[in-house]
């Protein structure tokens, strides 16, 4: 089976002013499907709809104007900041509703929440049905345009310091780099995926 190429997202590890790491996504990326390099991209919409649509349009860098192969990297896989693996074929946001992901203070996983038109943050697909029932105006809106799987976070980009919860000591066992095209959560990565940081 041939294998794909993943689109990470990263949350960075760089402090704000009161020294707290930034939980949420800063930067989108693809990796391209022919020469395996990460072209980061401009937008979370843009992420959105490749995502969604990786297994059908697998990326590759001349999707990007200006850019091929033979360029340089726009980003490399390291541990510089926090990377999370989505998962492919994730459905893009319904117009004026916004999905929110915020990586847990222990950095163990991410938690994905909905914001509405109206400024209310969902937690649920029930939250969501019940939204959806009482305002008949999202009516075109459907609860399959919505999901609450999150990515998977890399542990090998974790920051050294960071005591999991359950672990013991800050020097515990890390799983090692996980291969390209499978990501270590039992998702199958042969159709592609994405990732943010």
């Amino acid at each position: 089976m041939e294998e794909k190429q993943e689109t990470p997202k990263t949350a960075s590890k760089k402090p704000r002013g009161g020294g707290e790491p930034i939980r949420s996504i800063d930067t989108y990326a693809a990796q391209c499907e022919k020469c395996f390099k990460w072209r980061v991209i401009n937008s979370s919409e843009e992420y959105e709809e490749i995502r969604c649509k990786i297994a059908e349009i697998p990326f590759v860098c001349d999707r990007k104007p200006g850019v091929s192969c033979e360029d340089p990297a726009d980003i490399e896989y390291d541990a510089s900041r926090v990377w999370v693996i989505d998962r492919p074929g994730i459905p893009k946001t319904p117009g004026g509703f916004k999905r929110s992901l915020v990586l847990r203070k222990d950095f163990s996983k991410m938690d994905a929440y909905y914001i509405t038109p109206t400024g209310k943050k969902l937690r649920t697909l029930n939250e969501v049905a019940g939204f959806l029932a009482a305002n008949p105006e999202y009516s075109d809106v459907s609860l399959s345009d919505f999901t609450f799987s999150v990515p998977k976070v890399m542990d090998d980009t974790i920051p050294e310091d960071v005591v999991k919860k359950g672990s013991a000591s800050s020097d515990a066992k890390r799983k090692p780099k996980t291969s390209k095209g499978v990501v270590g959560d039992g998702t199958a990565r042969d159709e592609g995926s994405v990732a943010m940081h």
